[in-house]
């Protein structure tokens, strides 16, 4: 399609709206502001608005011609809850302990810009849903929409998703199909024993003993129960029990919990199952009872073949051959797009942020979206949709 036609104020508008949005971040469910911004600039470009579709998410439909063909692209807009240490940015985040951290403020300036686009282009024949969705974070933004009824409310053949990525140009996308993100579950285990005097242990069952061995036993599961060609990973990633005020007491209980990400649904469940044999064991040779819990919470984002070679095509056409990748690993990271995506068939697609330096990394506190990559990023959703509702 090319953008050597766009008005260059329509990037510099882009580049202050998303500026504004980084400045004035909002946890998951919380993103009334941004919820409200992207309400009036899609119903000012004509595109019919939903909102309040799980909490506070937005779903703008265009629909041109007979709409028989219906397509998804989804953007995130909540932040995290962490400080932003960039004290030279001048649309530093304004509120202390949140910060726009994984660049979901460009996400959602960059799906804005394609609605926008393609509602004076009209270009197309079929249905597009462009859905902003809330927190995304860990929160279950997805979750909610969908349990709202977004599949009921708003039927798709396909969904996309984006995701920046530091270490690529911002002119420069991966494309690929099969495995993007890991799937991303949580577990705790409580470790209860008899508690005593720490001079006179032999008087109790030691749960913290039975933590402590526990912890060291937990990391060979990946190194030597899951098949080495099957990438996996599980942390602890938090620990209680005892109190420092009285450190002469052996505690009655420790409490573990940490998470576990796989690719398949076959290590997925492997490892629930290797957690909680751990556990037993550990407990019953430390006289220890324990409770093991495991949360499953998204599932892995693997692309769909026929939907991956469509986006594909779309970021050929509007970035060039030369500049999309179609080898990238993938990330150990999770996106909640995997619950979309576990409906119909998806595409999740990564787009260039520049250099992974002076804090460029997702969840950084340094860390800020490239706006270099907002025309990319509005290049490839318009050429997507073009392309697969093509008109002929």
């Amino acid at each position: 399609m090319g953008l050597q036609d766009v008005d260059p104020a329509e990037w510099d508008m882009l580049t202050a709206l998303r500026r504004d949005i980084h400045a004035h971040p909002e946890l998951g469910f919380e993103e009334e502001r941004t919820a409200g911004i992207v309400r009036r600039m899609l119903a000012k470009a004509g595109v019919e608005v939903h909102a309040g579709l799980g909490k506070t998410g937005v779903v703008g439909t265009l629909k041109l011609g007979d709409g028989t063909r219906r397509i998804a692209l989804r953007a995130d807009m909540d932040a995290l809850a962490m400080p932003e240490t960039a004290e030279d940015r001048p649309y530093k985040s304004r509120t202390s302990g949140k910060m726009h951290a994984c660049g979901h403020d460009g996400h959602t300036v960059m799906l804005l810009g394609a609605a926008r686009r393609l509602a004076q282009r009209r270009n197309f024949s079929g249905t597009v849903h462009f859905v902003f969705q809330p927190a995304e974070e860990g929160r279950g933004g997805a979750r909610a929409m969908i349990d709202d009824g977004f599949f009921r409310q708003f039927p798709v053949d396909a969904v996309y998703g984006l995701h920046n990525m530091p270490g690529l140009p911002p002119d420069e996308m991966a494309v690929v199909a099969g495995p993007q993100l890991a799937s991303s579950d949580r577990w705790s285990i409580t470790f209860e024993g008899i508690g005593t005097h720490g001079a006179k242990p032999h008087f109790g069952r030691d749960a913290m003993t039975a933590a402590g061995q526990f912890l060291t036993s937990l990391h060979t599961i990946v190194a030597r129960r899951i098949d080495p060609l099957q990438p996996a990973v599980i942390s602890a990633c938090a620990i209680e029990g005892g109190h420092f005020e009285a450190l002469n007491v052996i505690p009655d209980k420790v409490r573990i919990g940490g998470t576990a990400r796989a690719f398949t649904p076959a290590v997925r469940d492997q490892i629930e199952e290797e957690i909680g044999e751990q556990a037993k064991g550990v407990a019953g040779l430390y006289g220890v009872a324990c409770d093991y819990r495991y949360f499953r919470q998204m599932p892995p984002v693997v692309n769909d073949a026929g939907a991956a070679a469509r986006a594909l095509k779309a970021a050929q056409s509007a970035l060039g051959v030369e500049r999309v990748r179609t080898a990238f690993a993938p990330s150990t990271a999770g996106d909640d797009f995997a619950m979309f995506s576990s409906e119909v068939p998806g595409a999740y697609v990564w787009l260039g942020n520049g250099p992974a330096e002076d804090g460029a990394l997702h969840h950084n506190s340094r860390y800020d979206f490239n706006d270099a990559a907002i025309p990319s990023g509005v290049g490839f959703w318009t050429t997507l949709v073009e392309q697969e509702l093509d008109k002929t």
